[in-house]
């Protein structure tokens, strides 16, 4: 975020304190300020090429392995969530990879909630009407430690993203260990 701003204020410098041309092109003026407009937006589309190879080299120097397959079950929860790319690629993508997390999350504990409303209404002289109601919740709260984010995928074709995030299981046993007889923790609203 920050390599962003930089980026930005010095396209904005340059663009305000750019060398204005002689008095022989104040005539020209719009298209001087054209030309430097173009060159400067240049330079900021080959310092964000820079700056995304720059992640992407990043990502392959981390020290766990990339290939989803090498996480075993036996030893981490996997979790996978989608977005829409209707929203936007980052906007996608955080959703995707918020929706991996409470999918590792949901594998660890869950409160579940049903409740469910019968109505019969009578009337004199007309049938009786029926209307059942159930609202069911599903409430996740977990402090959730050691999640990584393995997995990034776009799919134009079905305006889809997806992520998958992988999670220690040695990381969930301490949580887990909960006396049976203690109620389970109420989520805050």
């Amino acid at each position: 975020m920050a390599a962003i701003f930089t980026i930005i204020s010095s396209l904005i410098f340059t663009m305000l304190w750019a060398p204005v041309s002689s008095t022989a092109d104040v005539g020209d003026g719009s298209a001087a300020v054209r030309q430097r407009a173009d060159q400067a937006f240049e330079r900021l589309h080959q310092l964000a090429g820079n700056q995304q190879t720059g992640a992407a080299v990043s990502r392959q120097e981390r020290s766990l392995p990339l290939d989803p397959t090498s996480y075993s079950p036996d030893s981490y929860l996997i979790g996978t969530g989608h977005g829409d790319l209707a929203k936007g690629r980052i906007t996608c993508q955080r959703v995707a990879e918020l929706s991996a997390r409470t999918d590792l999350a949901k594998q660890i504990r869950v409160l579940v909630k049903e409740h469910a409303i019968d109505r019969v209404r009578e009337r004199t002289g007309h049938n009786s009407e029926q209307d059942i109601e159930i609202l069911r919740e599903e409430l996740v709260q977990e402090y959730l430690q050691g999640v990584k984010i393995i997995d990034r995928r776009f799919d134009e074709a079905n305006g889809t993203c997806s992520s998958t995030a992988v999670m220690p299981k040695q990381a969930v046993a301490p949580g887990l260990q909960r006396k049976s007889s203690e109620p389970p923790p109420h989520p805050a609203r």
